[in-house]
């Protein structure tokens, strides 16, 4: 049996999750054994494409579903203005030779958990509803999954998408509460952690200095996005995806976590999709979530580097 650590990644591919899968792609110890597609920093047809172009450039052969094109129930606004119309800053890329899988996203996760029974990492970087999809369809699929870890929300109200709420909850929110609500344990790793674990423009322009095919894609793809962050929040840049797939990839590099209750907000006129901690356990509800408060910055930044080729 491969004793490496199977692999499922849920994603939104823009510039952000480009550099986490690359991470993952890199990683010696995981075998990445699919990626599940939906929309949520661009459409559908773009995050598809931005995978599959993503598998090619890395040299990987992994399968890719596409799942869903839409939130559960409400509409919602993409993040195009950060990634650019196609996600992958508009550079009109050549499309890659292969095409997604026929199965869709959700299916392709519950197919996995029972491939991988209670082996099977799952890391959700995009919009939750290909997650909760596939918990309505199986509620069971928590009892199967060794561990999952997601990017998203804002633990303390300091939001990216609206004054409370960070971007992947925003999106769906509904979709957030079904996968907080269905599974036992999530491991958090918030858009409040990112903020605190930039790192240097100047830095981050050295590495994709870097003579690999990975670095000069990459250095392509995140121009605009780069240039948006340095305009809006100075001389650090932030990956969001990145942090959470290095605390994923290597757990022994988070300096510090907090157990506790986490709920999201659906109806609040000023809060929907918030993330609401219940810091001091005042509704009696069970921890659900390991927060991720400090992971080793160096660690953080040597398997940027290493996914780059840097």
């Amino acid at each position: 049996m491969n004793d490496r650590i199977p692999l499922l990644i849920d994603t939104d591919p823009g510039v952000d999750d480009a550099l986490a899968l690359l991470m993952a792609f890199d990683d010696p110890r995981h075998d990445v054994v699919g990626l599940t597609i939906a929309a949520g920093n661009v459409g559908l047809e773009h995050t598809v494409a931005n995978a599959l172009k993503l598998c090619e450039v890395a040299g990987v052969d992994v399968p890719v579903f596409a799942g869903c094109a839409s939130p559960l129930l409400h509409p919602a606004r993409d993040a195009a203005y950060v990634h650019g119309r196609d996600g992958f800053g508009d550079i009109g890329y050549a499309k890659a030779a292969k095409q997604a899988e026929a199965e869709h996203a959700a299916l392709a996760i519950l197919r996995l958990s029972h491939e991988y029974a209670g082996r099977l990492l799952l890391v959700a970087l995009g919009p939750l509803t290909n997650v909760a999809l596939a918990l309505k369809l199986d509620p069971a699929l928590p009892s199967r999954i060794a561990r999952l870890v997601v990017m998203g929300g804002a633990v303390t109200g300091h939001g990216n998408i609206t004054p409370a709420a960070e971007f992947n909850v925003y999106f769906d929110p509904e979709a957030a509460r079904i996968v907080l609500e269905g599974f036992p344990h999530i491991d958090l790793a918030d858009w409040e952690a990112t903020m605190a674990h930039g790192f240097s423009h100047d830095g981050f322009e050295r590495w994709l200095q870097a003579d690999s095919p990975k670095a000069r894609f990459y250095e392509a793809i995140s121009k605009k996005t780069r240039e948006w962050s340095s305009d809006r929040r100075g001389d650090h840049w932030h990956s969001a995806d990145a942090l959470a797939m290095a605390f994923a990839l290597d757990p022994e590099g988070a300096a510090e976590t907090l157990e506790r209750p986490v709920a999201v907000e659906l109806d609040g006129r000023h809060s929907r999709g918030a993330t609401v901690v219940d810091w001091r356990r005042e509704g009696g509800a069970a921890d659900n979530c390991r927060i991720l408060m400090r992971y080793d910055q160096a660690r953080f930044e040597a398997r940027m580097r290493a996914a780059l080729g840097a």
